[in-house]
């Protein structure tokens, strides 16, 4: 009697998968495959966000209260870099923009050479445009003239923000006025020495501008350190998208910048929101 045939045992097809060397060689290639498509998206987002940067929008903290109260301590902007033409990378090079600077605009720019503080000597900075090239400038008791027309004061305007020790205050940053001063003009003379508050006439030259903060009691602008070429203009602030009550020790002094926070991490805890979504003008 021929005995039972012994059934064949059945095969673990995970036990051979697992011991089939192919399928690992496959996977291996999957993940670098993975991998490379992970690097490549990470690497196109990178180029993207530097596009961006460079040619169209970029992100500016306010850190001194010299353009209270258009512009608070505290207050992040979007400044819009195409509107004067973007600034080739590493070149002072600019690319065509679709406007000019104008009188009046609230522009972002490289300071010319600051000679009084080599750690940071051309620092960006954000000042409001108030001479265009050809225009003739000067300063009487405080109050700006552009071709013998008055100026807005702007937050100056008000005796509680003239700071008594600067009207009368000298510089010898101020010497680079002489270059440009005009002499014998139906604006008067410059005065002997120039001061805070009293300087000029002076006739800006072609290409460039003078920048001034809108409080100008906490403000060294070009009245320090000279006229602003053209191109080292950057771009023009276009609306606040965060904006907190700094602490005291990260902001100006009191007379500089009264609106402080005393909460702990107040950029999480004391946030102006009615300023989120403000445009710049």
């Amino acid at each position: 009697m021929t005995s039972p045939t012994k059934s064949k045992p059945k095969k673990n097809l995970v036990a051979e998968a697992r011991g089939n060397k192919a399928p690992r060689a496959t996977t291996s290639a999957a993940r670098n495959r993975a991998a490379w498509e992970t690097f490549k998206s990470i690497l196109g987002a990178i180029a993207i966000y530097l596009v961006i940067r460079t040619l169209f929008v970029e992100a500016y903290r306010i850190p001194s209260g010299s353009m209270i109260p258009t512009l608070l301590v505290g207050d992040w902007l979007f400044v819009n870099k195409l509107v004067y033409g973007p600034t080739i990378p590493f070149t002072n090079t600019h690319l065509p923009g679709y406007s000019n600077p104008k009188r009046g605009d609230v522009v972002v720019f490289v300071s010319p050479p600051q000679s009084d503080q080599p750690e940071d000597p051309q620092p960006t900075l954000v000042k409001r445009l108030v001479g265009m090239p050809g225009d003739t400038l000067y300063m009487r008791a405080g109050l700006l003239y552009a071709n013998g027309l008055p100026q807005r004061q702007g937050f100056a305007a008000t005796a509680n923000h003239i700071d008594p020790t600067q009207v009368n205050a000298t510089s010898d940053l101020f010497s680079w006025q002489r270059g440009i001063e005009v002499r014998g003009s139906r604006f008067g003379d410059p005065p002997a020495v120039p001061t805070h508050d009293n300087w000029g006439p002076l006739r800006i030259p072609a290409g460039h501008y003078f920048m001034m903060g809108d409080n100008r009691y906490c403000s060294k602008d070009s009245r320090y350190w000279g006229v602003v070429p053209r191109d080292n203009v950057r771009g023009r602030p276009l609306i606040v998208y965060y904006s907190y009550r700094p602490g005291p020790s990260d902001s100006d002094t009191q007379v500089c910048n009264p609106d402080t926070s005393d909460r702990p991490l107040p950029a999480l805890t004391d946030i102006r929101w009615g300023r989120i979504g403000d445009r710049v003008h």
